[in-house]
């Protein structure tokens, strides 16, 4: 559609928003908080708001009790700005596929009224990037009502399917903003153990996905022996810069996008944006193409590794929820266990600490607890690690998997797994 984009304040641009409408949020860093907030301060005055997104680093104060009556949160995957308001009730959370994500927008399963986005400046030809998140963003500015940009100077341009035309917008709202940053986990020794683990199951020319958590950076420290590796995931942080600029990725080895790092979107440091910016090495798409299992398994050599909360004997797989309580989602951990896995001498690897509370409980259980969503099902798991060992349980029994998943639990704990597992008769 083509628009018309006005450049005015915050205030004016959100004035546009009604009672009822559907709002799609930009996601990660690129939570467009100056338009946010002009969204919150008109709340008196609108009613049943749907706010959607997926995580973001804003504060998220739409999600207020007070603010109740006014908005309602809907999590596409939940960030710590929004777990207590779910939790509580205030707020709603879907199940689903980040692949998958993009299609409620294209077919209008959720009607969008609204796109908050956040964009590098027009090029001479009209052009803004996305920066440093695609990912579901891009089709819900292609698929909302009213698109308002916040056009942010420190957004950095980035190459591949991250374009959008000024005439695109119908508001657009100047900025100067420094983008949020995530800093950086220490990386403790159960974190080392784990990696060290997991490392030699990557061989040089590999492809790499890394999910979020200090376990997949943590994998990135044990890597700087290997040659020519690859990289195409839904998410990088500084630790995957830092290892290009060694020479470890140089995508030279990959068999699809060969040349380039594709991503969907970045989370780090300032110097992670500055990395990324008109860096024709990093191509970003959006979640419908990089976390596509059909595109994945185009990557030969292919590895996944992404985190868990918890994992039952029979091997399924909880990463996004204490119980009831919602912790995550299932993000993309689905898309890419089942590409890595398709790939041609792919795999798909799951890493937990054995233990959880300070070691007072297994995370390797008997059953998983009440409420706990599975996200990778027994029917998808292959190579599990923890900081005892990786094991694979693709094609395996039950009662083989029960033994190779208690091997590789924490001692303190295997004999009463053993002894669960024999009253079952799974051992």
């Amino acid at each position: 559609m083509i628009r018309q984009a006005k450049i005015v304040s915050a205030q004016e641009a959100l004035s546009q928003v009604k009672s009822e409408d559907n709002i799609y949020i930009h996601a990660g860093a690129a939570n467009p908080e100056i338009l946010v907030d002009a969204l919150v301060e008109r709340a008196e005055e609108l009613r049943n708001v749907k706010i959607y997104h997926l995580m973001t680093l804003g504060k998220a104060s739409y999600t207020k009790p007070e603010f109740a009556k006014s908005f309602k949160h809907i999590s596409l995957f939940a960030g710590g700005n929004v777990r207590e308001a779910i939790n509580s009730g205030r707020a709603e959370h879907i199940p689903i596929f980040l692949s998958d994500i993009p299609y409620l927008f294209k077919n209008r399963i959720i009607e969008l009224d609204v796109a908050l986005i956040q964009v590098s400046p027009p090029d001479k030809h009209g052009w803004c990037s996305m920066g440093v998140g695609v990912e579901c963003s891009k089709t819900a500015a292609e698929k909302a009502k009213l698109v308002i940009a916040q056009v942010n100077k420190k957004m950095p341009r980035v190459h591949g399917d991250t374009f959008l035309h000024k005439t695109q917008f119908d508001f657009m709202v100047e900025s100067d903003e420094e983008l949020p940053e995530l800093p950086r986990l220490r990386m403790t020794e159960l974190d080392q153990k784990i990696a060290e683990n997991i490392a030699p199951l990557i061989s040089d020319g590999a492809t790499l996905q890394l999910g979020i958590g200090k376990i997949p950076d943590a994998v990135l420290h044990f890597l700087e022996d290997k040659r020519d590796l690859g990289v195409h995931t839904e998410m990088f942080s500084d630790g995957v810069m830092e290892l290009i600029q060694k020479g470890v990725i140089n995508c030279q080895k990959k068999t699809l996008h060969r040349g380039k790092v594709v991503s969907s979107f970045v989370i780090g440091s300032k110097e992670l944006y500055k990395f990324i910016h008109d860096n024709p090495f990093c191509e970003f798409r959006p979640s419908h193409y990089v976390n596509d299992p059909f595109v994945i398994r185009q990557n030969e050599n292919m590895i996944s590794i992404n985190c868990a909360i918890s994992i039952s004997l029979s091997g399924q797989v909880n990463s996004d929820s204490f119980g009831y309580n919602i912790f995550s989602g299932i993000g993309g951990q689905v898309d890419f266990v089942r590409g890595a896995s398709r790939a041609k001498n792919g795999k798909a690897i799951i890493a937990l600490p054995s233990t959880a509370k300070k070691g007072t409980i297994s995370r390797i259980v008997m059953q998983l607890t009440e409420g706990a969503g599975v996200v990778t099902s027994r029917g998808d798991v292959h190579y599990i690690a923890t900081e005892y060992g990786i094991v694979n349980l693709f094609g395996k029994s039950i009662r083989e998997r029960a033994k190779l998943l208690i091997s590789i639990a924490h001692p303190d704990f295997r004999d009463k797994l053993i002894w669960e597992a024999k009253k079952l008769n799974f051992i």
